[in-house]
């Protein structure tokens, strides 16, 4: 017979072993469960690790349906509706449930999802035609996608935001790709950004032909620049546009998604949500940002296997 493993009740971190005793499983299917992105897990120099805190969280979660009911924390991509949204929605939980939003970035944010540091992922990845396919395909690069839902937030404006001086020399892109003007770029993985690559191959150009004078980790943060005049132009959305008073350059439309855990779509907590954002003060609140359409919202766009 092999010798039980012992911890330290207070050890952080524990081993595969220390693990599979805790929770009575075969080492096995531990390995199993870590490669697979289903238990909270990290790599170091090769050998994973397991934090004992999100152990004991993750087992809670499981075993109950999802225990953490009085939570509900949102990351990924920018949007002022979206904020205003989970801001009013947090005002009428008080005390009773904590509802928050990062706007981190979609690849960030999907990231943070796949760790289960965050309950809901909002993203945008491209143009409301191409969606339904090009959402999927995003969650498909993590291993946690097949437990994972889609949900259509609402649709949106997406185009250049810009200076309001810079509206009376052009409405076309090509205009403001020379150097002397300024450009507020979004960081890497996140939709805006995904956006402008995509502006900028259609007119054959990269990225090192602008003039990149800021570094914005969210949309709002790139207009905020723009108020400032710290730069001239960045790619986002026509409410972030209207919400600081900026110019704006319609390119088209794109569809605004959150991807979620199955077990929490089906939570109180996020359908209450849901009510919140089709609600009438949340649709008035989208007239006057302007650039959107909650025609969709609440929808399963993606997940039901």
């Amino acid at each position: 017979m092999s010798k039980p493993v012992t911890f330290d009740s207070n050890t952080p971190f524990l081993s595969v072993k220390q693990v599979a005793e805790y929770l009575q499983l075969n080492e096995k299917k531990v390995y199993s469960l870590a490669n697979e992105g289903h238990i909270p897990a990290t790599k170091v120099t090769g050998k994973w690790m397991f934090p004992r805190e999100l152990i004991d969280r993750w087992m809670l979660d499981s075993s109950h349906s999802g225990l953490l009911k009085d939570r509900l924390i949102i990351a990924g991509s920018d949007d002022p509706l979206l904020y205003r949204v989970v801001n009013n929605y947090a005002a009428q939980m008080g005390s009773h449930a904590l509802v928050s939003y990062s706007p981190t970035g979609t690849g960030i944010g999907l990231k943070l999802l796949q760790s289960q540091r965050i309950d809901v992922c909002g993203m945008h990845w491209g143009p409301t035609a191409e969606s339904r396919m090009r959402h999927p395909a995003l969650l498909q690069q993590h291993t946690q996608y097949k437990n994972w839902v889609l949900i259509r937030a609402f649709q949106r404006e997406q185009g250049l935001i810009v200076s309001p001086k810079l509206l009376q020399l052009s409405e076309s892109p090509d205009a403001f790709f020379d150097t002397q003007y300024r450009w507020a770029m979004r960081q890497k993985g996140s939709g805006a950004q995904r956006f402008l690559l995509e502006i900028l191959s259609h007119y054959h150009k990269t990225t090192d032909l602008l003039n990149c004078e800021v570094e914005a980790n969210s949309e709002r943060e790139a207009a905020a620049a723009i108020a400032m005049d710290m730069a001239d132009i960045a790619p986002g959305a026509r409410s972030v546009a209207t919400e600081f008073g900026l110019g704006f350059i319609s390119l088209g439309w794109e569809s605004f998604d959150l991807a979620l855990p199955r077990n929490i779509w089906f939570r109180h907590l996020f359908q209450e949500f849901i009510n919140e954002l089709k609600s009438l003060p949340s649709q008035q609140m989208a007239e006057a940002l302007t650039g959107y359409d909650l025609t969709s919202c609440g929808e399963l766009v993606w997940g039901d296997d």
